[in-house]
């Protein structure tokens, strides 16, 4: 399995000079890259890689400042010409440091680093797999339910919190989105958009929407709109 990579890094060069040692390795895929923090962040957001190259030192804001702006951190390892910033970033649970310019065997300690985290995390994550069989319990107000995964039809953001949609019932779960889709079968359960997780064996009709988009609705006639990213991984996951 490739280990999908971001760089945040304002300075061309510096680009550069990691895209050359990463295409040295191939488990490393690089999904994008990023001159500022502003930019990282919708592309972390966007792309949901597994490690990120961060450079602590940008105009404007920092990649500390980075950090604090995601609500989901990828593996993190920070690259810098300052040696100063090493113990500060590691408060920020960075998984390595490496010091501009980067030498191809401190990047090959880093990322075997790397690989054995991913490793552990992905054990981790397939040890807590429900199957749609599984039952949870939802407790919203006064009324309780126990579900199945499989007779849940979507998953939806409401604030910090998720809707969940079964039969004709939408209670909150008070859980975030990121934390639900961890848990869930991949097989059936599709991220349709930041907002939403729709279980394909409810979905009743597909039509083509905007921009490359899709718009889906659900056998309980509720709509859901695919991002056009989302739309080719859905293409690619239906067909034969």
């Amino acid at each position: 399995m490739k280990i999908r990579a971001v760089i945040v890094e304002d300075s061309r060069l510096a680009r550069n000079e990691l895209k050359e040692l990463i295409n040295q390795h191939d488990d490393l895929l690089i999904v994008g890259e990023a001159e500022n923090v502003d930019a990282g962040v919708e592309l972390i957001q966007n792309e949901r890689p597994d490690l990120l190259f961060l450079d602590i030192n940008m105009p404007e804001k920092d990649g500390f400042e980075l950090l604090e702006m995601l609500d989901e951190v990828p593996i993190t390892v920070f690259t810098t010409a300052y040696d100063e910033y090493a113990i500060k970033s590691f408060e920020y649970n960075a998984l390595d440091y490496l010091l501009k310019p980067v030498s191809a065997k401190r990047f090959d300690q880093a990322l075997e680093k790397v690989r054995v985290k991913l490793d552990e995390s992905r054990n981790t994550h397939k040890a807590k797999k429900l199957t749609e069989s599984s039952q949870i319990f939802i407790k919203d107000g006064e009324a309780c339910w126990l579900v199945k995964i499989g007779e849940i039809s979507l998953f939806e953001i409401v604030g910090n919190y998720t809707r969940v949609f079964f039969g004709d019932q939408k209670p909150m779960l008070y859980k975030s989105l990121n934390q639900v889709e961890e848990k869930l079968p991949e097989d059936c359960f599709f991220r349709a958009n930041r907002q939403q997780i729709v279980n394909t064996n409810y979905v009743a009709d597909v039509v083509p929407w905007f921009n490359g988009k899709l718009k889906l609705t659900l056998q309980n006639g509720e709509e859901v709109e695919v991002s056009r990213r989302q739309s080719y991984i859905f293409k690619d996951k239906m067909s034969l």
